[in-house]
């Protein structure tokens, strides 16, 4: 076999890995939405779909974990093809969290039904959700750019999702504390906005990964965070 030859498999094999991350991102932002429309509307069966859809995410991730190990195998990559390869494991990975939290939150809509979302608190998940998927869908497309500056531009705006978070959640402790009989459903909600900003952690996460597959380096300093729900109490599931 001509060593063309082998560079070209080669080649489709990373191009592999690159298409089933976009298909892997584009299948985790409909979850993300559908599971926020799903949360304020009371959509039983577009929860469901979430749940569902959770599959296929798990099998893209484990798809392109066993070609990676494959490919490492069979080509034994340096340098920028192996960072390319580890990235495209990490960010797999990443998504597939992503899908786990859509999921999560499509899981409390039969228990928030009979209550339902009031509707200020619904335009504050809606756009907590909004502000989580633009910063998604943005790091995915760096990810087919490999833009550097784009990439340390998203992981440094996590700060912005951080705050409405923390809006958010004093909103909804306010909920609480005015009615007893909010509690329950105000609580769902709190882990809903928390896997929301949980989200925006996982782009952060894949924007320092591009970075990293593009420079072989880390981003300096830390990420800047503005969540301050810490002093009321960590929110954890």
């Amino acid at each position: 076999m001509s060593a063309s030859h082998i560079y070209t498999a080669y080649d489709e094999e990373l191009k592999y890995l690159m298409r089933r991350i976009i298909e892997m991102g584009g299948l985790a932002e409909q979850m993300v939405g559908d599971s926020v429309r799903a949360l304020v509307n009371s959509d039983a069966a577009l929860a469901q779909k979430v749940i569902s859809d959770d599959v296929i995410m798990d099998a893209a991730e484990r798809e392109i974990g066993d070609k990676a190990i494959i490919t490492i195998a069979r080509r034994q990559p340096v340098a920028a093809d192996l960072r390319e390869i580890i990235g495209a494991l990490r960010i797999a990975n990443d998504l597939e969290r992503v899908g786990d939290l859509g999921k999560s939150n499509a899981k409390r809509v039969m228990a928030i039904q009979a209550t339902g979302v009031p509707r200020k608190l619904a335009r504050g998940l809606e756009h907590l959700s909004e502000l989580a998927l633009i910063q998604l869908k943005e790091v995915l497309d760096v990810y087919t750019t490999r833009s550097v500056e784009k990439a340390k531009s998203i992981r440094d705006r996590d700060e912005e999702i951080d705050a409405m978070y923390t809006s958010l959640f004093r909103e909804l402790l306010t909920y609480m504390m005015e009615d007893p009989r909010n509690i329950t459903s105000c609580t769902h909600l709190l882990f809903c906005a928390k896997n929301i900003e949980r989200i925006g952690d996982h782009a952060t996460n894949i924007a320092e990964t591009i970075y990293y597959m593009a420079t072989g380096d880390q981003p300096e300093g830390e990420r800047p965070k503005d969540d301050m729900t810490s002093s009321f109490g960590a929110v954890t599931e």
